[in-house]
């Protein structure tokens, strides 16, 4: 690792796997890194339990767990228990509309709790593991999301007015599954304490059948590497 920089930057840690390698991508450069994670009605916390074990092993300045709650306005199958998570769903299926999964608005939601954390702490940039390669068709990773969420940045900020603006780094955007992890595995990210399913057990073993671990598990293979999460079965 790099040598500490006086650069600080915000990075949204979901404790998934794309999150943990865009963390591991900002200490390689030195960055101070404050990280900012979420509890926002969610159906389990094992992945904050996971970001948390991500922002330990990465030495993070500080780890913000702030508590909202989307489930008050449902609509999705993270947040709403009166809808199913889809499994076992294939290429056409995953490709085909944004599925039920989408919490709407979250990143915008999120990236404004970021924005403001950033003017506190001075810090320069946003990071976040948004990628429009490998995903399941949410509007708001695609980079003219990000595009002109940056442009609303400058303009609703006194950093922005006065000093330049914000960043938003998204370094994952134009990877695919299995570039991120290989990338990852060579910043020496332990995957193993990360967490992508969407349907967990009670123990939090993934289910092996959601989109966010078929595709997990697709990356993993490309590189011909067993994924260290645990599963059922």
């Amino acid at each position: 690792m790099s040598k500490v920089s006086e650069r600080a930057a915000i990075i949204l840690l979901s404790g998934g796997l794309d999150s943990a390698t865009v963390l591991a991508m900002a200490r390689a450069e030195g960055l101070r890194v404050h990280a900012l994670s979420f509890r926002y009605g969610q159906r389990h916390d094992h992945e904050l339990r996971s970001a948390r074990r991500l922002a330990a092993a990465f030495d993070v300045v500080e780890h913000l767990v702030v508590n909202i709650d989307l489930g008050v306005f449902g609509g999705s199958a993270l947040t709403d228990p009166a809808f199913a998570v889809p499994h076992e769903r294939d290429d056409s299926e995953m490709g085909e509309g944004i599925p039920i999964t989408y919490v709407p608005a979250r990143n915008t939601i999120f990236l404004s709790y970021a924005l403001a954390l950033a003017e506190v702490r001075a810090a320069d940039e946003i990071h976040l593991g948004v990628n429009a390669i490998d995903y399941s068709g949410y509007p708001d990773c695609r980079p003219e999301y990000i595009a002109a969420y940056q442009e609303m940045a400058r303009l609703a900020t006194r950093q922005g007015v006065e000093e330049g603006g914000i960043r938003i780094v998204t370094p994952l955007i134009e990877l695919s599954k299995a570039e991120i992890i290989r990338a990852g595995t060579a910043l020496g990210v332990d995957y193993g304490i990360t967490h992508s399913c969407y349907d967990p057990d009670e123990e939090g073993r993934s289910c092996r059948t959601c989109d966010a671990c078929i595709l997990r598990l697709r990356g993993f293979a490309a590189n011909g590497l067993t994924d260290p999460a645990e599963y059922q079965g």
